[in-house]
């Protein structure tokens, strides 16, 4: 409704029901689209950390030891592949040009919305999508290259 109001308030009311629901459904889509897409990439990042300590000055790339009690290390071949996955990505994340490792880390690790990476990148919202979208999709061929299925 807000966006409604701030974007089309000089239209008139005959418009107004076909636009909101326009805008309705492409928030929903917005937000299933991201949430896949965060789920897609910190997934497999997520299985590599410690589960008692994820504390904000660990960084998960250099310790992913895991608890006793863990059932994703258990297996020495899962923990192999596991490192392997993780420097693949962290190689391919420093192929990528600049602008989309930066979109590409503060949208899905740092885990921030879109106008919060523009003002931190500054630039515009689109430019923040369209650095992530090209990060994420050069990340999938490289991955895929290397025989990473995510």
């Amino acid at each position: 409704m807000l966006r409604l109001a701030e974007k089309y308030s000089d239209r008139p009311i005959e418009e107004l029901p076909p636009l909101f629901q326009r805008i309705l459904q492409n928030a929903i889509r917005d937000f299933y689209r991201r949430q896949k897409i965060r789920n897609f990439w910190t997934t497999p990042l997520s299985t590599l950390l410690s589960g008692s300590d994820n504390s904000d000055d660990q960084d998960p790339l250099e310790n992913f030891y895991a608890e006793s009690d863990s059932n994703y290390f258990s297996d020495p071949a899962k923990q192999l592949a596991g490192t392997q996955h993780l420097g693949l990505i962290e190689k391919a994340l420093e192929s990528l040009p600049a602008r989309q490792r930066e979109a590409f880390l503060l949208r899905y690790w740092e885990d921030m919305d879109v106008a919060t990476t523009a003002a931190i990148m500054g630039c515009s919202e689109g430019s923040v999508k369209t650095h992530c979208s090209r990060a994420t999709h050069t990340l999938a061929v490289m991955l895929k290259k290397e025989g990473v299925e995510l």
